[in-house]
Parts: C-alpha cells; structure tokens; sequence
C-alpha cells in the first residue's frame, strides 16, 4: 500500500481484471491489471486504484502527484469558501435586576450586528431549578427587545440546570 492516504499504485494493483480509463477521458474498457500497467508505463503516468467497490474495479491513468495536488487544492477552495460561525454566550440569573438586562440585551444586539449567534443561558439554582419557566419568561421577554434584528433560532429549553435560547441574526438586505 503506498502511505499517502491508502491509494494503490502501479504494480500495487493485483486484480485479475480492471475497467481501465485514460488520463484525457479514454475508456480501455475491461482488461487485466497487468494490460493496464503496460498502457500507463507506456504512457509514462501512473495506474491509479479509483474505485476498488465497483464491479469491476476502475482504474484510472493519470500523473500522481498532479491529481494529488488537485485534490488539495480543492481542499483548500472549499475551506476558504467556508464561513465559521461565532456564538456568542451571555449568561444570566432569575433575578436580575432590569438594568443589568438592558446591559447584557445591549452587548447582545452588538453581536447579532457584527453577525455573531448569541446563546443566553439562564443558571437555576436551588428552588429555582422547580420552576423553571421563571427562565423562559425572562429569555422571552429578552427576544421581545431584541426581535426586529435577531431570529429566535431555538425556543428556551431547560437543559440541566440551565434554560437556553440561541437567537441569529436576522438577513440583512443588500
């Protein structure tokens, strides 16, 4: 086995038969390994193992370190194209005082603008943890200040000891 990523290579290719394509599209059809090895060293390319599921197995006529270096660049395409998203996390308690809300409802329409989710947690502890749509009344009443630019993506849950809500931003027209 070649040590780059398990791909077997010229004379590493064993099979008694192989569906043979070439490098520019050529189909060879099905012939034998050894056949297909003649081509690509005839070629000066090398015998690529594509699809050892299929039946018969393809192979594929190619310049190894070219398609290997193709296939990181499509790598590298997709994780630039990628976007990473940012959450954010505030966290509160059942008795807040409304100020310390304002505070925190501030700092969160500051993250939904720069296009940051925002998860609020709201800690129970003790005889809290009875009622907790005590922390569903407060998450909701945070949406209510918060809802021209933010999209409740998940509705107040109760999970362990604490009740969350992610809110997004909401689309932005340009």
């Amino acid at each position: 086995m070649s040590k780059e990523k398990d791909v077997l290579l010229n004379e590493e290719i064993d099979l008694v038969e192989v569906r043979c394509i070439g490098d520019d599209g050529t189909q060879y059809g099905i012939i034998s390994s050894d056949e297909a090895n003649q081509i690509a060293a005839n070629l000066g390319l090398d015998l690529v193992l594509i699809a050892k599921d299929a039946k018969p197995p393809v192979c594929k006529i190619v310049d190894y370190s070219k398609l290997c270096y193709q296939q990181e660049k499509k790598l590298k395409d997709a994780k630039k194209k990628q976007k990473v998203i940012e959450v954010k996390e505030i966290k509160l308690s059942v008795k807040i005082a409304q100020n310390d809300i304002n505070y925190k409802v501030k700092h969160a329409i500051d993250f939904l603008k720069s296009g940051k989710h925002v998860k609020f947690r709201v800690f129970l502890k003790g005889r809290e943890l009875s009622n907790p749509q005590l922390g569903d009344e407060l998450l909701l009443k945070i949406y209510q200040d918060i809802s021209e630019i933010a999209n409740m993506d998940k509705e107040p849950v109760l999970e362990g000891k604490y009740v969350s809500m992610l809110c997004t931003p909401k689309a932005t027209k340009k």
